[in-house]
């Protein structure tokens, strides 16, 4: 073999990278928000031919996962890469060995544009990837770029396991290694480095693809020689196979080879023949062609096998994702790379691709037969919220199977990686016996979302995110899968919330107009995201896309758009009107305490607005960011109080930011040279100021730092094994959980830490709960027992407005534990009484004790529970969330049940009612207002909400969710705390005496006022 003369030596040991000397570290416990699904494009899965359930994921953008067999789940291995080796995410191929299962390789590198500026690299691990060598190249590697699912790229002599071969791109071809991955030798005698170039007017799609993949046949070498016939795969529509039977040391074209194609992947069978894919597109989004061939190794007779010839007008993609079965030969499965309608499809042959039969057939147009059933409740949310019509069904199969692989040693076991997620079979051959295949999501544990954008409310849902590829969730638990994704539109840019009525939320994206004209790219949602409706209207000719905020009450709107300027509306979204004085493109954020201010940053300049973004003047702020990363937010609770952080080093600006007087002076933090995101979450116990959270370089580290003093001293919270590459799109803290931080990744999905343990809270005292139920009604009334923390305090008393409790008569006293009599709460009023603890020293604590009486409620009827989607007391939306349950032994017609919600309307004006979702049918829920004759403490008006004949019976034991909003004509307040039917203290559904039900006029739940 003729080798270049330069020997790449530039290996470097990662296994104990240096540990971090910030100001100061602090343990935290790191996680995942679990999709279930991956939520990304899976282009490889590769198992160890000699190890049962040794099994490896490579993904585009979001690192390496290998298989826990234990609970059939995935463990990333790239979580460790920093912010500067973001590209090194990107996995364009991996190599298991099988000879020594322990080692493990990654070509990594995710463009070979001008997107990524670094070189890629070879990372090594001889304990399968718990750490790491590497080995710089001399050329990049894109994991992230076309043709991404072909291969693998990198392959291991399965004979002489040091020696490693790697087919690179942009015209840099063959590549070998003879020390276990160390060092690299470019192949000279190799000549085709690959013709083929996707579109070389953008610079994307303009680079050469270079080699696909590299096949060893293990006949022709023995244990510790090397093997001498080797097969490659290059991306050329003239030439694209190439051969050496001697070791490598020489290389020639397959004679007789198909052209006019590219071979996607290469597979040499135990019974002497190669099968290729081929597509006329490298993939994964492309390809209108393809052919199935395989070549008998001992006679060099090529065979077209092709499922469906490339003739016929059946065949409308390419082939990607190809397998052999170890066990059996002449088994193989291919599959289309792209076949987008009405699904994918994946046939199989077992024998040798003389006949095939498809994963599903025609059965008189539009009907199918399928093959196969598909279970995706571990990731709910793959239906993508569509409701196609047939022959489309929902999920699909799939879409850029690039890679399918069978189990070398279980012919049952299939696994392909799709757009979105891993799917896989473990009754595979009962596919030969007629029977259906089992598919299911095979991908817990990848989470492999692109984040754009984080919140985290005061109330609801804790985190809500904008993803790219799948839109984004509504996490009601950070453990679980979402049960759907956000639709209306279906892509996520931006998105907000009202600071003071949190459950209204808006989202932009970029709506697909091609498939729907009457797409809006804005999206609203009034139960904090549980469900989405499309906005009314949007700018005049806008793609969509940009930036978007929501004024601290909900009554103004401003978008940034990321065509046509920034626009504002002051009636929900119905109209929007051309802002003033803000330049097209900019950057926007609303001020959380008044409804009146938005904020807007462009090219170093810093805008305000005091008319609800109708109008924006430029402040006197100096020395901001001109270029970069930029993110800034205004601080909940303080108005005019605002952080931004960004720039970039090329600049010389970069840092982190703090305006104190509504963005007119900046004064840079001195302590932080880099900054990319801030966010803010609950303040320190003791403290008052919310907590900051930010990615950024302080004290020459780079890392994930939190302060809970306003950013005089930091701490930095993450450390070298939990980096997360890039996690500059977005950060938040959690305003309901001290210590909890959100953070966006680009591939690595939703990151969330947790602080080990609390500061110390100084002289602050503290009781729990802060918040009890006392129920009247004889038999369930109980002592409330609550615990102090006293920090050196003692307590001094307990009041009830100005009126103080007597210890011994309404409390008692044991240690550190005070103990709320029943005699005297039976005594005090129904609604919320509020006990204030006052201390020797430090801040008052108050417990609120909803006071009920359920003496008068009924069971064996219905059960109502509910809480309200919005607990701050101004609200221009009463936003009830009830279920609704049958505690009877027989049926109940729902048209005969009636259900009240009591409160005042602080200002007479024409009501509005919603239903925004429920089972029966958001058109089969009505509502009315009644005006009460006698005003009652907490009501003037109650809400009436029943059933149409078409919302049918519910059955024993059945429950249903109503999902209802209640506004004023003109969208002014309510203020809600002092509302009969309103629970502040319920963030979950719970009985609730307080919303009355009836059924045929009769009283049969809960208390009337």
């Amino acid at each position: 073999m003729i080798l270049l003369t330069i020997i790449l030596a530039g290996a470097s040991y990662i296994e104990a990278p240096l540990k971090a000397q910030a100001a100061a570290d602090e343990a935290y416990v790191w996680n995942k928000a679990v999709t279930g699904g991956g939520g990304g494009f899976v282009p490889g899965i590769i198992f160890n031919s000699s190890e049962p359930d040794l099994i490896y994921a490579r993904t585009d953008i979001g690192g390496a996962y290998r298989w826990n067999p234990v609970d059939n789940s995935w463990v990333q291995l790239l979580d460790w890469m920093g912010f500067e080796e973001w590209g090194k995410t990107g996995v364009d191929a991996l190599a298991t060995d099988p000879v020594d299962p322990d080692r493990l390789y990654l070509a990594v590198g995710t463009y070979t544009n001008s997107w990524d500026p670094h070189n890629g690299s070879i990372l090594r691990s001889t304990d399968r990837g718990e750490t790491w060598e590497s080995t710089s190249l001399p050329f990049k590697v894109g994991g992230n770029m076309p043709g991404r699912s072909m291969g693998e790229r990198l392959v291991i002599d399965p004979n002489k396991n040091s020696t490693l071969y790697f087919g690179a791109r942009s015209g840099n071809g063959l590549w070998r290694s003879v020390d276990y991955g160390a060092t690299w030798s470019k192949v000279t005698t190799f000549l085709n480095p690959g013709t083929y170039v996707e579109d070389p007017s953008n610079e994307y799609q303009s680079d050469i693809i270079g080699l696909a993949w590299i096949a060893f046949d293990p006949s022709t070498g023995a244990a510790n020689q090397a093997t001498q016939s080797i097969y490659v795969g290059v991306v050329d529509k003239n030439e694209s196979v190439y051969h050496s039977s001697d070791g490598g040391a020489s290389w020639s074209a397959v004679p007789g080879q198909p052209t006019g194609y590219l071979p996607h992947h290469g597979v040499i069978s135990d019974n002497g023949h190669l099968f290729i894919s081929y597509s006329n597109g490298a993939g994964p989004y492309d390809g209108t062609k393809g052919q199935v061939w395989k070549m008998n190794l001992s006679t060099g007779i090529w065979t077209n096998i092709s499922p469906v010839s490339s003739t016929s007008d059946d065949n409308y993609y390419g082939y990607g994702g190809l397998a052999v079965d170890a066990q059996h030969p002449n088994t193989i499965m291919v599959a289309t790379l792209n076949s987008w309608w009405p699904d994918a499809i994946i046939f199989r042959s077992t024998d040798g691709g003389s006949t095939w039969t498809r994963i599903w057939d025609w059965n008189g147009y539009p009907d199918r037969t399928l093959r196969y059933t598909q279970d995706i409740s571990a990731a709910p949310w793959l239906t993508f919220g569509t409701n196609p019509v047939p022959p489309e069904i929902t999920p699909k199969l799939g879409w850029m199977i690039g890679d399918l692989e069978i189990d070398p040693f279980n012919s049952n076991r299939m696994m392909y990686g799709t757009g979105a997620t891993i799917y896989g079979t473990s009754n595979l051959t009962d596919w030969d016996q007629g029977k259906k295949i089992n598919l299911s999501v095979m991908a817990k544990g990848i989470e492999e979302t692109a984040v754009i954008d984080l919140i985290s409310p005061p109330s609801g849902a804790h985190l809500i995110s904008g993803l790219g590829d799948v839109t984004g969730f509504r996490h009601d638990d950070l453990t679980q899968a979402p049960a759907k994704m956000m639709t209306h539109p279906n892509s996520t840019t931006d998105i907000d919330y009202a600071e003071l009525d949190p459950s209204y939320i808006v989202r932009v994206g970029t709506a697909d107009k091609s498939a729907d004209p009457n797409a809006k790219s804005i999206g609203y949602s009034r139960d904090g995201g549980s469900n989405w409706y499309a906005g009314n209207s949007e700018p005049s000719g806008t793609a969509g896309g940009g930036k978007v905020a929501l004024s601290a009450s909900g009554d103004s709107l401003v978008w940034s758009t990321s065509d046509k300027g920034v626009f504002y509306s002051k009636n929900n979204g119905n109209s929007w009107t051309a802002s003033t004085g803000v330049p097209a493109g900019a950057k926007i954020t609303s001020d959380r305490v008044n409804s009146n201010k938005f904020y807007a940053w462009s090219a170093g300049k810093f805008y305000s607005s005091t008319n609800g973004g109708a109008s924006f003047i430029q402040t006197s702020a100096t020395g901001l960011p001109i270029e970069g990363d930029l993110d800034f937010k205004a601080m909940p609770g303080v108005e005019g109080d605002i952080w931004l952080a960004g720039g970039n080093a090329t600049s010389g600006i970069y840092g982190l930011w703090h305006s104190t007087d509504s963005g007119t002076t900046f004064s840079k933090l001195s302590n932080v040279q880099e900054a990319n995101v801030i966010g803010f979450g609950k303040a320190a116990p003791g403290g008052s100021y919310m907590a900051l959270y930010t990615s950024a370089k302080i004290d020459g580290i780079r890392g994930i730092f939190r302060s809970n003093d306003g950013g005089a001293s930091w701490v930095r919270i993450n450390d070298d094994q939990h980096q997360y590459a890039s996690t500059n799109s977005a950060i938040t803290g959690d305003p309901r959980i001290y210590g909890r931080v959100y953070i966006g990744t680009n591939g690595l999905g939703i990151v969330y830490g947790d602080a080990l343990s609390e500061p110390n809270p100084g002289v602050n005292p503290a009781i729990s709960p802060t918040t009890a139920v006392f129920d009247k009604k004889l038999g369930n009334q109980a002592n409330i027992p609550v615990s102090m923390t006293l920090n050196g305090n003692t307590l001094s008393k307990i009041t009830n407005g100005t009126v103080a409790l007597v210890q011994g008569t309404n409390y008692t006293v044991s240690g550190s534990t005070i103990t709320i009599l029943s005699s005297y709460l039976a005594a005090q009023p129904l609604g919320t009484v509020n006990l204030t603890f006052q201390f020797s020293a430090g801040a008052t604590k108050v417990l609120s004790v909803n006071v009920i009486d359920t003496t008068s409620t009924t069971s064996g009827n219905i059960q109502v529970q509910m809480y309200n989607s919005s607990v701050i007391s101004n609200v221009n939306t009463i936003s009830p969330r009830i279920k609704l349950t049958n505690t009877s032994t027989n049926a109940i017609n729902l048209s005969d049940v009636k259900l009240r919600y009591y409160y005042t309307i602080d200002g007479e004006k024409p009501q509005n009612f919603f239903c925004d979702w429920s089972q029966v049918g958001s058109s089969n829920v009505t509502g009315s207002f009644v005006k009460m004759t006698t005003a009652k403490p907490g009501a003037d008006y109650y809400a009436e909400f029943g059933f149409t004949s078409g919302a049918g019976s519910l059955a024993t034991g059945q429950s249903i969710d109503l999902q209802i909003r209640l506004s004023k004509s003109d969208w002014t307040n309510y203020n809600q705390s002092d509302d009969y039917s309103f629970n502040p203290a319920a963030s979950a559904y719970q009985d609730s005496p307080k919303l009355t039900g009836y059924i045929r006029g009769q009283l049969v739940w809960g208390v009337e006022p």
